[in-house]
């Protein structure tokens, strides 16, 4: 897999990715967890994701949100972040890809799930640990979008049993995946997030 630096428009700023750009329409864009606890583009579970599409042939972009690495801005509590997402999704779109899975991770999650109804070009949903015990999520209604939502049994900042919840009204027909032992960062179980999303995207081929 080969990625490169890219910068692409949000607004007036600039933001900094990284895409890997196959040939054919299909692509994925992952977005990061908490940018004020460390969160960014080079964060494992964001690697794993891109590696997961990859091998499924994949294009791939992952950027950093505004005020983050060489992202210009900076930090917005998710609002401004819904703007970088969208640029990132016209900037696929620009490269003719027309088949666009958005994923997100923890917070990158919540800021996806914010602007769903702005991101008209984001063909499927991919929720991995949604915040929900973290931050409010009442917001979010029902999406047909959202085909996939991942979580850890021990993952308190998105527990299972709250997901379980919501996820009737957000989509009833969405597959919810639960890894055993794993924790909000995957640590040691990253190749069973791999597995779920590499059978994701077998079953929808």
């Amino acid at each position: 897999m080969t990625e490169k630096k890219v910068f692409f428009q949000s607004g007036e700023l600039k933001i900094e990715g990284l895409l890997n750009n196959l040939d054919g329409d299909r692509a994925m864009l992952v977005t990061h967890p908490h940018p004020l606890y460390g969160g960014s583009m080079d964060n494992n579970v964001v690697d794993s994701v891109v590696n997961a599409y990859c091998k499924k042939g994949y294009s791939t972009l992952r950027f950093n949100f505004r005020g983050v690495g060489q992202s210009q801005g900076s930090h917005e509590q998710g609002t401004g972040e819904q703007e970088d997402v969208k640029g990132a999704l016209s900037y696929l779109s620009s490269l003719g890809k027309s088949s666009i899975d958005l994923a997100g991770y923890s917070f990158g999650a919540w800021v996806n799930a914010q602007g769903l109804d702005d991101f008209a070009n984001a063909d499927r949903v991919i929720m991995i640990s949604p915040p929900v015990g973290f931050i409010d999520f009442s917001f979010l209604g029902y999406s047909p979008g959202i085909k996939l939502v991942i979580s850890g049994s021990e993952d308190d900042i998105a527990p299972p049993a709250m997901i379980r919840e919501m996820l009737p009204s957000w989509n009833p027909d969405a597959n919810l995946e639960i890894i055993k032992g794993a924790d909000h960062f995957y640590g040691g179980k990253l190749r069973d997030l791999v597995d779920i999303i590499q059978n994701f995207l077998r079953g929808s081929q």
